[in-house]
């Protein structure tokens, strides 16, 4: 390949680039890489070119734009054939059953990417290949995907999405055939077909043959039908709900969430919601927010609270832009809002779920085979529920890929699994989605609201009332940002020889350690031979610190973020109600393990800022 520049690309890089221009239909990707090469701008072509983008258990996400690291259409062509072929492979009847394929609003002017065009190119893959595709033709909720794989009987679902990530990114996001994330191996295995297939078929990129094609179905219709009638299973009081007079809040952040959360609201019979106008619609600029997620806080909710206190409404459902996650914010007595951390919103919607069922299910037997599940570093109240109540809790690793296949695992078995959540604002609300949901949980959070209102007890009052018969679980979660990979490596390699070679902390500032599990190493001292029961991985990060004084801790990487997180979490026995000294106490765990632990100044650690 010929640069125009005295500039010079090494064998690899200018292979990989002369492979990208002849392989690239997209002009506006292929025409960026071609003014880098003539601008000599080897940097920004190392930065496209040196590393594919990794296809994990969250399948892909990354920033739209040129090159093997960034999502575009060659990207997305490339990756399809890479699980199409792994499919063939590890499916027989895939082209009876087929696969869905779902999208967002995401859309990338400057490189010509957007959810829909990619979600069109994935569907044009299978189709060249005689798969039948079941393509949504509008845009959708990530639930929807696993849901029409359990509904329809697929072999596999994509999601076209990045979530709540910055507007310049995408993902791309697979179910496989019991309706949940995929896990390992599938993950390596699919990567490495990727690997094997990066020359385009014939036909990839005439994404017009798939319209009219018999092998081509739109299940937008039939999902929307047989999803809201299925959600009803889980409305307990409709004649509180019709006759409901409070007012709630909602925003869907410029994402999908606004149609589904009108449609669930009907569904149980109330009156539809308030929508904050400047966010109903999908908007890939997500012009009034910095950052798209509800985790982060007040930030996100300022319009939704202007609304709220225009409207006279003291409840706020606040969704990410593809509508499975969910946040909740009330109006205290002092005029304040209070924004419910995913711990709370889970204990609280743990606690509505299991009396809901215990009303159909009086039986004592019943909860013996009844089941809830939590991910590793969330909030450890339905643990405590679960001890009290008689039912089965169960945590599995971060993520819910890991719940969602525990969760069928269990229902396979003929049990019964009515909840699980992560402290990531996640909730499985109802099991016939194997995975995280927003819209059902917006819905279930309302009607939980609208029936403690008629007991004139508020939300805030309720989560008190659930501590003070469980215990109380106050939690503090966080993290830092660090860009560099040998920084965090040292950081935790450090922990691991605090006190000497393979030495593990026994003190953190002057909080004793009692307990440490290592999911990287796969080390636990609480388990016989100090070996961890849950997975380990050693591809990302995670020790979990036992305190003392009923403190858990648990540090770890992110796997979509340049973040080192850190969750923690205070479990005091039913009967502690002082709550302040609890939280203080938690504070001051919270700050040794900063200084201790993190080091921030001499890791050059960034801190969360709100």
């Amino acid at each position: 390949m010929a640069t125009q520049t005295h500039t010079s690309l090494d064998a690899k890089l200018e292979l990989a680039v002369s492979d990208w221009l002849k392989w690239d239909k997209n002009p506006k990707t292929s025409d960026l890489v071609k003014q880098l090469v003539a601008d000599g701008k080897i940097e920004e072509l190392q930065s496209c070119f040196s590393s594919r983008m990794e296809f994990g258990t969250a399948g892909l996400r990354a920033a739209m734009g040129p090159g093997v690291s960034q999502m575009n259409d060659l990207t997305i062509i490339q990756t399809t054939q890479g699980f199409c072929r792994y499919l063939e492979k590890n499916i027989a009847d895939l082209k009876e059953r087929g696969v869905v394929i779902g999208y967002d609003a995401r859309a990338h002017p400057s490189s010509g990417g957007s959810s829909k065009r990619f979600a069109r190119l994935a569907a044009t893959t299978f189709i060249s290949q005689g798969i039948p595709v079941y393509l949504f033709s509008s845009i959708t909720p990530t639930p929807f995907v696993p849901y029409t794989v359990s509904h329809l009987k697929l072999c596999a679902g994509i999601m076209v999405t990045a979530s709540h990530n910055p507007k310049q990114d995408n993902g791309y996001k697979v179910y496989w055939e019991n309706g949940a994330q995929i896990i390992p191996p599938h993950d390596k295995g699919i990567a490495k077909f990727i690997e094997e297939n990066l020359a385009p078929w014939p036909k990839a990129w005439d994404n017009n043959v798939i319209d009219g094609n018999s092998l081509l179905h739109d299940p937008f219709e039939s999902i929307n039908k047989d999803y809201f009638e299925e959600i009803q299973k889980y409305c307990f009081h409709r004649s509180i709900n019709k006759d409901s007079k409070l007012k709630f809040v909602h925003t869907s952040v410029h994402g999908v969430g606004h149609v589904f959360v009108q449609s669930a609201f009907k569904a149980f019979s109330f009156s539809t919601p308030l929508a904050v106008p400047e966010q109903k619609d999908p908007d890939p600029e997500f012009p009034t927010v910095k950052y798209p997620n509800p985790e982060e806080g007040k930030g996100v909710l300022k319009l939704s609270f202007s609304l709220a206190d225009k409207e006279g409404s003291k409840v706020i459902l606040a969704n990410d832009p593809d509508a499975d996650r969910l946040a909740v914010a009330e109006k205290q007595e002092s005029g304040e809002w209070k924004v419910f951390s995913g711990n709370e919103l889970g204990a609280l919607l743990g606690w509505w779920l299991f009396t809901c069922w215990k009303e159909k299910n009086p039986e004592p037997e019943a909860v013996k085979s009844m089941y809830m599940l939590a991910s590793t570093v969330s909030s450890k109240i339905l643990r405590a529920i679960a001890v009290k109540e008689g039912f089965h809790f169960e945590e599995t690793l971060t993520g819910f890929k890991w719940m969602g296949n525990r969760a069928y695992q269990l229902i396979e078995q003929g049990k019964s699994v009515q909840f699980a959540f992560e402290e990531a604002i996640g909730y499985m609300c109802c099991p016939f989605v194997l995975d995280k949901d927003g819209v059902s949980a917006a819905v279930i959070a309302a009607e939980m609201t609208s029936y403690l209102a008629t007991k004139n007890v508020t939300l805030s009052q309720q989560l008190t009332a659930i501590f003070n018969k469980y215990g109380y679980h106050i939690s503090k979660n966080s993290y830092f940002i660090c860009y560099d990979q040998e920084t965090i490596r040292n950081l935790f390699e450090n922990l691991r020889n605090y006190d000497g070679h393979n030495s593990y902390p026994k003190k953190c500032g002057t909080f004793e350690v009692t307990g440490v599990r290592d999911l990287t190493t796969g080390y636990d001292d609480n388990q016989p031979n100090n070996t961890a029961i849950l997975p380990t991985s050693k591809s990302s990060q995670m020790i979990t610190f036992t305190f003392a004084n009923g403190g858990v801790a648990t540090m770890r990487t992110s796997g979509t973020e340049p973040k080192i997180k850190y969750y923690t979490e205070l479990c005091a026995a039913p009967g502690n109600s002082d709550l302040d000294q609890l939280k203080k106490e938690l504070d001051d765990l919270v700050a040794a393990i900063e200084e201790y632990f993190f080091q921030p100044e001499k890791n050059k650690l960034q801190r969360k800022t709100e």
